[in-house]
């Protein structure tokens, strides 16, 4: 069917759409052909342009993937679900989740609901969770939370939330469903990382409220001891406040323990670790496709602690901003890491909108420690590799909690001791480190003797 150009053909839209037909080309390809050539001319313009084999690919699989959008508009058994909306919308949401655990399509409901989300308004269950072998893993319960009272471990498969399976959700609606008004109660279905056990909770909501900074104190021999639960806007501050008081109190050695810390803002990690590195070290760096997402961190700030030994505690529940943490003090031989392998969360995801009120949530980067070690699916391996079970580790925080000269309870958790071997080894790897330092100096002093 032959037409003149600048004259539109006769018949109107629907007799062009029966011939199209007729030619076996679906609606679908037309609308998919003129969206990829769109994409080529705005290729052109700014990103890397397609070369010919590429762009014979395209057109291959985009007629490949418009001829089962057709099967499906045609011969799907319900009718009410083959909208092309709900149809695009869903291809795209798979396209996403396809290329790593973190991205995702935001339909336009979505991320307005996400545009309009204010944490205020939500109870929490105190738990930090991320995918793991294609499933919602728990990275840490916070101390002191609905979560972590529930007995939640590091490491928990998130099978069911109030009997629905989690299976092929994205992370966010994952999180999502776990939210709700505080005082209300959610049931999850978990299965134990090292038993493969299953096991049901039922959990309250409430408002979570856990300081940053906890248990700073002197040890044996001058070591200083200071948790950082997660890195929030006042977390340097506070261990600021923390080591200026250690210091009072003769200060000679340093353990941080970042165990079962999730992370949080990238700037108090960079905060904290620049207090214990010269200024200008790198702490940090991003590293995408684009120079837009190359990010490079170095210390700045005015007070540096470089004139003790350090070791960071660590394990499978640290992550994020722990590792960043963790990773820079190591690469620049600030401090040793004692504990187990960490979690491994370390890419930057952006929020792309798009015309039609959607937007995705892109992993565009991968954070990288000062060695250039990428962080992401990697985590950091310690110098000195102490196992501790988290199930002893919640044991351990639950007797530190217990006042002194409480009386006997029923609570096997409460009334079997835990010895934390692995500050103890940090301790006494610390004790040597002081040791050495010390005949160091003597010989310094008197080097004839």
């Amino acid at each position: 069917m032959g037409y003149k150009p600048g004259l539109a053909p006769q018949g109107g839209a629907g007799d062009a759409m029966m011939q199209l037909k007729k030619l076996g080309i679906g609606v679908g390809w037309v609308l998919l052909a003129a969206a990829l050539a769109v994409n080529f001319g705005f290729a052109a313009r700014g990103a890397r342009t397609p070369r010919g084999g590429e762009r014979e690919v395209a057109y291959e699989k985009m007629q490949l993937f418009t001829k089962v959008l057709e099967q499906v508009r045609e011969l799907y058994v319900d009718t009410n679900k083959v909208a092309y909306s709900s149809l695009f919308h869903g291809a795209m949401r798979g396209m996403l989740q396809s290329l790593d655990p973190h991205s995702q399509y935001l339909d336009p409901a979505t991320y307005q609901d996400m545009k309009d989300d204010t944490s205020g308004q939500f109870g929490g269950l105190g738990i930090f969770v991320g995918l793991k072998d294609g499933l919602p893993t728990v990275i840490s319960p916070m101390e002191d939370t609905p979560g972590f009272r529930a007995g939640i471990l590091p490491g928990d498969k998130i099978i069911e939330v109030d009997g629905k399976t989690t299976e092929g959700l994205a992370l966010d609606d994952v999180v999502k469903k776990m939210r709700g008004p505080p005082g209300s109660k959610v049931v999850l279905r978990l299965m134990r990382a090292k038993t493969q056990a299953l096991r049901t909770v039922e959990v309250v909501r409430a408002e979570i409220n856990v300081p940053s900074v906890k248990d700073a104190q002197l040890l044996e021999d001058g070591i200083g001891y200071v948790r950082v639960l997660q890195f929030s806007e006042h977390t340097a501050e506070d261990l600021q406040k923390a080591l200026d008081e250690l210091n009072k109190q003769g200060l000679r050695a340093f353990v941080l323990d970042l165990r079962n810390n999730p992370g949080g803002l990238l700037s108090s990690a960079v905060e904290v670790s620049q207090k214990f590195l010269h200024k200008g070290d790198l702490v940090v760096s991003t590293v995408g496709r684009t120079e837009k997402q190359l990010l490079v961190e170095k210390a700045g700030g005015r007070v540096h602690y470089l004139d003790f030994p350090m070791a960071i505690l660590v394990n499978g529940g640290s992550a994020s901003a722990a590792e960043i943490v963790s990773g820079a003090l190591q690469d620049q031989h600030r401090a040793f890491l004692v504990g187990e392998k960490t979690f491994g969360k370390g890419s930057v995801q952006s929020l792309i909108p798009l015309d039609d009120g959607s937007a995705l949530k892109l992993t565009t980067a991968k954070y990288y420690t000062p060695g250039h070690r990428v962080i992401h699916e990697h985590g950091i391996e310690p110098d000195v590799v102490v196992a501790m079970p988290p199930e002893d580790f919640r044991k351990l925080w639950l007797q530190r909690q217990r006042p002194k000269n409480a009386p006997p309870t029923d609570d096997a958790d409460l009334e079997t001791h835990v010895t934390d071997v692995q500050l103890e080894r940090a301790v006494d790897a610390l004790k040597g480190v002081l040791v050495i330092g010390k005949r160091a100096q003597e010989r310094a002093a008197n080097p004839k003797s």
